[in-house]
């Protein structure tokens, strides 16, 4: 199907973006094919009148767990135990994949068009980006990294992550992850927020050095790059030192951290929205305890500082929302722009870009999509006003279109009372 957008303000997804108006813009199934001055639309295209709303690139999801959904939880769960039970079976490993899938689906309807899986459950994220690609399901691009490495005791260990028990064993669990053909390989580097039992275990190194080490120069052998949690300068520092390509989330950086990222072309993926929640809700909305707040505030305050160094010294930093911890719905990547916005101080158009053309970028889909621009892929996003003006008005998007295909009025189901608490900190 040829459309031609008419009628419609352009945010092109450029780092300096302004409105552009007076132009349409014309696909043919999934791709650009002009951005030219209005006139009458061509013979054989179907016309999209956008009657004076706004068009830019669809957001680029960088972090995301397709299992989770973001409910709020009263204490920590057995994560392994869980996955364990949902694994144990093929009815329930079917379930499992058709959640997923909903869930990615959920995404495209926020206004997501690209992803990347940080952590799933068995191969299910490729499983469903296969599923997409082939028309067999409705979602975004997915860049899928399938289950995770950790080690005995480590982050996600026996749920989302693979235990590896030595530095070979680790090699050999991203060759046997590989087979399922990832887009990316994911290392739990320290512990987490999610499974620390005391305060400051979230930055404990978990993963011995030659582990971190032999895991990426497998990774990178096979031609994919490596995403490692790590939520304390010691873990960021064993992370670049040893060959990761991209630290998520992220901790305050020293000048030898800096050093690193810069020899390494490494980049910052900032999560702020995880953290937020156990950082700055009262706790007894969230129902967690001293310490978990403790470790939230850590977390929180060290990405915040990493994301700002890196601004500061041209390490890009793009952003992803950790989609499945507790109030961070599968719906919500608006928000972490509004953070970045916040706590950060970049501009509207400069966190526009960022959940645009750069995160597409860092991700290895920047010649493919992120961009409204001739030869790039048919993946927009329309709303009613402004998002250079008001970044919230985001939250509700007025058309997506995915790789040409156009869904009007796209919904998602909401919670209202995670909405209502995270509502107080836009």
């Amino acid at each position: 199907m040829k459309h031609a957008y008419i009628n419609g303000v352009i945010l092109d997804g450029s780092k300096d973006m302004e409105p552009v108006e007076g132009k349409m813009i014309l696909t043919d199934g999934e791709k650009i094919i002009a951005i030219e001055a209005q006139k009458d639309v061509p013979a054989g295209y179907e016309t999209v009148d956008l009657k004076g709303r706004y068009i830019m690139p669809g957001l680029v999801n960088m972090h995301v767990h397709l299992p989770g959904n973001g409910k709020p939880t009263d204490k920590q769960e057995d994560n392994s135990a869980k996955v364990k039970k949902l694994t144990s079976n093929v009815l329930f490993r079917y379930l499992v994949r058709v959640m997923c899938q909903n869930y990615a689906k959920t995404q495209l309807m926020s206004g997501v068009t690209t992803l990347r899986t940080m952590g799933g459950v068995m191969a299910v994220d490729s499983a469903v980006r296969d599923r997409i690609n082939t028309g067999k399901a409705v979602g975004p691009r997915i860049l899928a990294a399938n289950m995770a490495v950790s080690v005995e005791g480590g982050h996600m260990a026996g749920s989302l992550a693979c235990i590896a028990h030595s530095a070979d064993e680790a090699a050999q669990l991203v060759e046997n992850i590989a087979k399922d053909n990832p887009d990316l390989i994911k290392l739990m580097i320290t512990g987490g927020v999610l499974d620390a039992k005391v305060k400051g275990e979230p930055g404990e190194l978990k993963m011995p050095p030659e582990y971190v080490k032999a895991a990426c120069d497998k990774a990178h052998d096979m031609g994919m790059k490596v995403a490692a949690h790590v939520e304390s300068p010691e873990g960021v520092r064993v992370a670049l030192e040893n060959g990761v390509d991209t630290i998520e989330h992220g901790a305050k950086p020293d000048d030898e951290i800096m050093r690193l990222f810069k020899e390494r072309g490494a980049c910052h993926i900032a999560t702020f929205s995880p953290a937020l929640p156990f950082a700055k809700f009262d706790r007894e909305v969230t129902h967690m305890s001293e310490m978990e707040q403790y470790n939230g505030q850590v977390v929180f305050e060290g990405i915040i500082e990493c994301a700002k160094r890196c601004l500061e010294e041209g390490v890009p930093v793009g952003l992803g929302t950790d989609t499945g911890c507790p109030y961070i719905t599968q719906y919500d990547m608006w928000r972490e722009l509004n953070y970045f916005h916040k706590f950060c101080g970049v501009s509207n158009a400069f966190a526009l870009y960022t959940a645009t053309k750069l995160n597409a970028q860092l991700a290895g889909v920047g010649d493919i999509t992120g961009s409204i621009e001739e030869g790039k892929c048919a993946d927009f996003i329309v709303t009613t006003k402004n998002p250079l003006e008001d970044l919230t008005v985001l939250r509700n998007v007025d058309m997506v279109v995915a790789r040409g295909k156009i869904i009007n009025n796209p919904k998602v189901k909401r919670m209202a009372e995670v909405d209502k608490e995270l509502d107080k900190f836009i």
